[in-house]
């Protein structure tokens, strides 16, 4: 019995034990899946994809690599708010930490009468006590302000040039902002004058290396023209301007569409200013421009707010008064017309004259006829002071017998003449001719000013003054040498490939000509060779014919970029004319080359008139003896200019520092200080 009740609780205990063990497995079991399947859609639900669940029992185990250790952080604090922290077990890994990237640097320098500041954030590697003691040295007793971060990084590439080039910069241009990035540079500056503003731009564009990246903005305050001054005419030669000013773009583009309306054909401009008489400057001139072109020929003048409309001598009664008595009827406030229809000209002989020739090397000769002695010495005076003691030859004649304010006339001429790099002014008692060239766009406009102010707006003058922008000091435009040295210069530091054996261009080779292109621009006008040259390797026929070959393909592939290459010619030379030696490879790449070589000094220009011409300049400077002097008529005759070349647009200054600018010894001579005519010359009513 006792046995019986013994095995009775021993099975019961065993049995109890195996549901024991069996109910804790289940019960395991069901929260080993729970705290699985809790903490993976927890994990999804943050966006914590990357990680892995596995469960031991009720262990939680997480796997996989956090994006960064902020992530892995958040995604253990994300199980431990699910199950216990002590049952969560990390095996996580932390992906590998990226190098820093390098701030963007940049500097702002402004820089004003009171100094300069500059803003940014730059390489810790930049001397920045020794930029701003260069900059102090530059503002004087202006400040300099710093308000620099740096960072410790390396310099970028193309950092320290455009630095470089911000810093030369600043000395040009008094008030400006520069922007700096690495390679790229960007300045904004207000100037003084239109002159100073293409100076600036000019200085800038030659300054920039090849490899910087410039933009720049410059702006200037419009000029003060008096007296506010238009000419316009109507001969046979058609419709033109000897002089234009406008207050307003749109009064611009009224006045030359009037003038087109009228006839007048190619590129035509107007001088923005300050100083019109009248908000209705552009009504007034249209309606003027629309009379004449009625008459059909003659000339009118504004001067302020006086106009002088002179009709020629072919116009008829009739047609001049309808003209004349519509724009009188018409005209705005303010301004007042005075109208003459032109009688036939004297042709009878002996008609007073004088004439004064400023030579291309800057000497003046005087000839013809003045009132007396005194009058002589006035006019020999005033030449000197406008153009130099020693470049003034007088061979001029004594005439008691000249019309009235002929002194007044032949000065106002002179003056007008100091306008021009070369030319010729002649005098006469019905006109004041002006003929000549300049480097100046406003010449024309400056000399129709100088003849209204002391002659009248009614003073007959015929001005044929064209521009040259060769002789322009503010375009600086590289003579033949500097055009071979720059184009050369491009050359040498991005040499043009071939294929092997072949005159076809490498596709490398695209920058270069690019950038031989843009060196091209202000060159086009001088006579150049371009040259190819091989080394000795093969036979010596067929190195002349590859040369020739490979200096056609530069030509043509300058001419694809829109240069025009009629002046420049195609040569090989083959191995003719080695820089190096032909043995050793460094020597053969040496001689494989293109190169350009100046062939004539002088630009192709079209040929000056012939009363401005050199040989008819100025003879050599002598004593004149009284019984030699020239009568009047001897002077040679005027003739046609030849075409000029249109200005080149503002701005247009491509690859162009406050470099020296050579000048020709005539723009030497005028850039002497003048008198003050105003003082000198009385007005003439």
């Amino acid at each position: 019995m006792r046995l019986r009740n013994t095995i009775l609780t021993t099975a019961a205990f065993t049995t109890a034990f195996v549901l024991s063990g069996l109910i804790a497995g289940g019960s395991a079991t069901v929260i080993e899946i729970r705290s699985r399947n809790a903490v993976r859609l927890a994990m999804e639900a943050a966006g914590h994809s990357w990680v892995r669940v596995q469960t031991d029992g009720l262990q939680v185990i997480l796997l996989g690599t956090a994006p960064s250790e902020a992530d892995r952080f958040r995604a253990l604090t994300l199980a431990s708010t699910l199950v216990d922290g002590a049952r969560v077990v990390d095996n996580t890994d932390v992906e590998s930490a990226q190098a820093l990237v390098a701030p963007d640097f940049s500097l702002e320098v402004l820089r004003n009468d009171d100094g300069i500041s500059l803003i940014g954030l730059v390489p810790a590697g930049v001397d920045r006590t020794a930029l701003i003691e260069e900059l102090r040295a530059l503002v004087g007793e202006g400040t300099v302000t710093d308000m620099l971060a740096s960072a410790d990084y390396p310099a970028p590439p193309g950092w320290d040039e455009a630095v470089a080039f911000a810093t030369a910069t600043l000395r040009t241009v008094p008030r400006s902002k520069i922007s700096v990035e690495p390679g790229k540079v960007f300045v904004t500056a207000i100037t003084d004058s239109p002159e100073e503003k293409a100076r600036i731009e000019t200085s800038l564009a030659r300054r920039r290396p090849a490899d910087l990246k410039l933009s720049f903005d410059i702006s200037a305050p419009r000029p003060v023209i008096t007296p506010f001054t238009l000419r316009f005419l109507i001969d046979e030669e058609g419709a033109r301007f000897d002089a234009c000013s406008a207050d307003t773009e749109r009064a611009r583009d009224r006045i030359l569409a009037a003038a087109r309306g009228a006839g007048a054909k190619g590129t035509l401009g107007c001088t923005l200013g300050m100083g019109t008489p009248s908000p209705d400057w552009a009504a007034a001139v249209e309606m003027g421009i629309g009379a004449l072109n009625e008459m059909g020929s003659g000339t009118i003048t504004y001067s302020d707010a006086d106009i002088a409309l002179i009709a020629a001598d072919s116009v008829t009664p009739e047609t001049f008064d309808k003209a004349v008595g519509e724009l009188e009827s018409n005209l705005p406030e303010v301004f007042s017309l005075k109208a003459e229809l032109q009688k036939k000209p004297d042709t009878s002989e002996g008609v007073p004259e004088f004439s004064a020739i400023l030579s291309e090397t800057g000497r003046v000769t005087l000839r013809g006829r003045v009132l007396d002695d005194r009058e002589r010495g006035l006019v020999e005076n005033f030449a000197r002071a406008q153009f130099g003691f020693e470049a003034v030859y007088g061979a001029t004649r004594v005439d008691a017998d000249l019309p009235a304010g002929w002194p007044t006339r032949v000065l106002a001429a002179l003056e007008a003449l100091g306008e021009v790099e070369q030319g010729r002014v002649v005098v006469r008692p019905d006109v004041v001719r002006v003929t000549g060239i300049s480097g100046s766009p406003q010449a024309s406009d400056a000399v129709a000013r100088i003849l209204s102010g002391h002659l009248g707006e009614a003073a007959a003058m015929e001005l044929d003054v064209r521009y040259d922008k060769r002789l322009d000091p503010v375009l600086a435009l590289p003579d033949g040498p500097e055009c071979v040295a720059r184009l050369n210069g491009v050359l040498a530091q991005h040499k043009i490939s071939f294929e092997p054996g072949s005159s076809t261009i490498a596709a490398d080779g695209a920058e270069t000509l690019d950038a031989l292109a843009a060196a091209m621009k202000d060159c086009q006008g001088f006579r150049m060779e371009l040259a190819g040259h091989t080394d000795s390797q093969g036979r010596d026929e067929m190195n002349l014919n590859l040369s020739q070959e490979r200096a056609a393909a530069v030509l043509s592939a300058l001419r694809d970029r829109r240069v025009l290459v009629g002046n420049i010619t195609a040569k090989g030379y083959g191995e003719t004319q080695p820089l190096a030696d032909n043995e050793t490879e460094e020597g053969r790449e040496a001689n494989r080359r293109i190169e350009f070589v100046l062939l004539d000094g002088e630009p192709i220009e079209e040929e000056l008139p012939e009363a401005i011409a050199p040989e008819t300049a100025a003879p050599e400077m002598t004593e004149a003896d009284p019984a030699e002097v020239l009568p009047e008529g001897d002077a040679p005759p005027m003739e046609d200019a030849a075409p000029m070349e249109e200005p080149a647009p503002e701005g247009d200054v491509d690859g162009q520092q406050a470099v020296e600018i050579p000048v020709s010894p005539a723009s030497e001579a005028k850039a002497r200080p003048k008198p003050r005519p105003d003082n000198l010359i009385p007005k003439q009513n």
